[in-house]
């Protein structure tokens, strides 16, 4: 029986142990070796002329690279990957495969603000017009859609206010006009959504959260399916943008956990977010597993899991003290950590932003606080919130 054969209908946990390197290939190490590699020889001019070999340059990827995307592209069921420094790198790279002066984009107006940042700034003044959306518009995205309308956007859950969107619905529309779907899926990670399974054509990711899960490695991976994929490749390459294998190698490592550590992740959360919506203290809780959220029916129809990741509105009544008890409230935590990104084993929590956002404007119940569920006990946890809330109570 082969590797592939046994892996058929084997489980998350079993895939994620074996997939993307085989012993056999590498005198039976359970770990493929790191590649460091500029220079690739070739054994003759013709060889080099007609580049027949699998490896050409360090930029092209080696075999520890590749052994990465091979995971990516089985947990994807994509039929290509690329590597990239970062997350924000994996957004752009796809917008510059697939776009063009005097081309329209539709953007999710719940949008990573780094991608938006990018949009209105590199996009724009490449010649692109950016329109963004309603991330629950569903079908309705199809009245946006214009004839130069070439690409559209989606993340799910939204960033920091997570909402849902309906990927299939989109998806149906935009490809009624040969658009080009792509869908930032960082949160749930191939485990939890597969985007290409609801018709998106690239599903993107910021390795650098979930499956790292160590909080010391930045890179990006996009994978496209056959009829996007070369348009993908070919803008990889010409950007010269590629993951290093010392990452790669990292990476690939935190995949073989990223399962357990997700489950982990995932029922904590939910603890702490059922907490939290029972507190006379906060307004309102942001976490699409939850039955109270608008989204939630689309997230329990199309999702498997949830990860670490959601907000929550503290209750003030006074706008004027927005910042003054979500600064309160933060300084006063010791075990979550102030800092920006997730999907690491320790706990986060920021202050939430939303003055970027063109329709989805914030809540007026109070300020927007983000909190990554790390591994840490949940009794602790609670008890760290607790004392951010007296904080914010006795704040001016």
């Amino acid at each position: 029986m082969t590797k592939d054969t046994f892996l058929d209908n084997a489980g998350p946990n079993t895939r994620l142990a074996h997939i993307g390197y085989n012993p056999r290939d590498y005198h039976g190490f359970v770990n493929p070796p790191v590649v460091h590699a500029s220079t690739v020889l070739f054994p003759d001019c013709s060889a080099m002329e007609r580049r027949e070999q699998k490896y050409t340059y360090g930029t092209r990827g080696t075999t520890t690279t590749d052994a990465l995307c091979d995971a990516l592209n089985e947990l994807e069921g994509s039929a290509g990957t690329v590597l990239v420094p970062s997350g924000l790198a994996a957004i752009s790279i796809p917008f510059l495969a697939y776009l063009s002066a005097g081309d329209h984009a539709l953007i999710v107006d719940s949008v990573y603000e780094p991608c938006r940042h990018f949009c209105n700034t590199m996009l724009t003044r490449l010649g692109v017009e950016v329109e963004y959306y309603d991330p629950e518009i569903g079908a309705g995205i199809e009245s946006l859609i214009r004839p130069n309308t070439k690409l559209v956007h989606t993340e799910a859950p939204g960033s920091n206010t997570m909402e849902m969107q309906d990927i299939r619905a989109i998806s149906d529309a935009a490809h009624r006009h040969d658009c080009v779907v792509t869908m930032d899926n960082t949160w749930a990670t191939p485990l939890y959504f597969r985007p290409l399974d609801f018709g998106a054509d690239v599903s993107i990711h910021a390795t650098t959260k979930y499956p790292s899960g160590h909080s010391d490695i930045v890179m990006g991976s996009v994978s496209a399916n056959a009829k996007h994929w070369s348009a993908l490749l070919a803008a990889h390459g010409a950007m010269g943008i590629c993951g290093a294998p010392d990452d790669s190698y990292q990476i690939l490592r935190g995949l073989r956990t990223m399962g357990v550590r997700l489950d982990h992740h995932q029922k904590s959360a939910l603890a702490i977010a059922q907490w939290l919506e029972s507190r006379d203290d906060v307004a309102k809780v942001l976490h699409p597993a939850l039955p109270s959220f608008p989204g939630h029916e689309i997230w329990k129809r199309d999702f498997k899991g949830a990860s670490g990741v959601f907000s929550f509105v503290l209750k003030v009544d006074e706008q004027a003290q927005f910042k003054a008890r979500s600064h309160a409230f933060l300084d006063a935590r010791k075990i979550f950590g102030l800092g920006y990104s997730w999907g690491g084993y320790e706990s986060l929590a920021v202050p939430v932003n939303l003055t970027d956002r063109t329709i989805r404007k914030a809540p007026g119940e109070g300020p927007v606080i983000r909190l990554q569920i790390g591994l840490e006990d949940v009794a602790d946890l609670k008890r760290d919130l607790e004392a951010g809330f007296a904080a914010a109570a006795a704040a001016k």
